[in-house]
């Protein structure tokens, strides 16, 4: 074990995408905190499980993309079509990444925590995969993917599905995957295009795509003030604070409306909407920390 693991190290971190599913496993501690009111020992099993799914699920991906990824300069050098690791061990490491995940949600949480984590896998996997190689717009049903690793959190922690705190929560997530997926599209919209799939660069400019993706940037920020308003016993304070940083993000963004588009711009919003869901991550967890009146 540890000879493979020494051999294929990198590789592992690479097939289980890890700095994508390090933040899947950071939003089920988000979700974890917010019904709790604390940092506890119980929240570590349903975060390393939601980790071990997510990087499962990463994992079948690489395999089910191995052809088109070889087609894309930034993906080719990935480790399946560069020959890094072969086709066997790489459905070996997803099957136990999963299996490990799954088990870990179970006996570290609850019954509707693991089967949070299934529909997950199923849904990227199963639905949402197959789907982008087909229809430009598949990345709006595929967004439902990134509001469950939250929700998965707040029911590990004893939370009720159907709370409407958490669905604000979860929408918030939704709605972030997809300007998030629109400027890769406008990052690397020729590269998607020479793998064979559909994209909005093939219907609509760059610039009206851009506006497309502004109004998602916008309706992000929206969303997120929802969360502490709807909850009538949050501070003024945190309303507040939510709103400064959705006007940043905003006015920070609205370079992308430009008549001279660059990819560099792209990359710049790209980064700022990523660290905008950092920042409200982190405010709303301290506030429940510190407060504790979510």
């Amino acid at each position: 074990m540890l000879n493979f693991i020494k051999k294929y190290g990198l590789v592992l971190l690479e097939l289980g995408k890890v700095r994508i599913t390090m933040f899947v496993a950071l939003s089920t501690s988000f979700g974890y905190i917010l019904h709790a009111g604390h940092i506890e020992w119980g929240m570590l099993l349903p975060t390393f499980g939601v980790f071990l799914l997510a990087s499962g699920s990463s994992c079948i991906n690489h395999i089910q993309e191995m052809k088109s990824d070889a087609l894309m300069d930034r993906t080719k050098s990935r480790p399946l079509p560069s020959g890094r690791v072969d086709l066997v061990t790489a459905i070996l490491v997803a099957a136990n990444l999963v299996l490990g995940g799954a088990l870990t949600l179970f006996y570290g949480s609850n019954l509707t925590a693991m089967n949070l984590g299934w529909i997950a896998v199923l849904w990227y996997n199963v639905f949402y995969t197959p789907l982008k190689k087909k229809y430009v717009m598949a990345v709006v049903p595929g967004a439902l993917i990134g509001a469950i690793p939250p929700v998965i959190g707040w029911v590990a922690s004893g939370g009720e599905l159907n709370d409407f705190r958490i669905l604000l929560v979860a929408f918030f997530f939704f709605i972030w995957q997809i300007p998030h997926f629109w400027l890769l599209v406008l990052i690397h919209g020729k590269d998607y295009e020479k793998a064979g799939f559909p994209t909005l660069t093939k219907l609509y400019s760059s610039l009206q795509i851009s506006r497309i993706t502004f109004v998602w940037i916008a309706a992000l920020a929206v969303s997120c003030i929802a969360i502490p308003v709807m909850n009538k016993s949050s501070h003024p304070y945190t309303v507040a604070l939510l709103m400064l940083l959705g006007i940043w993000l905003v006015w920070s963004t609205k370079e992308i409306l430009s008549d001279y588009l660059e990819k560099m711009i792209f990359r710049k919003a790209f980064i700022r909407i990523n660290i905008y869901v950092l920042i409200v991550l982190i405010l709303i967890s301290l506030y429940k920390l510190i407060v504790i009146n979510f």
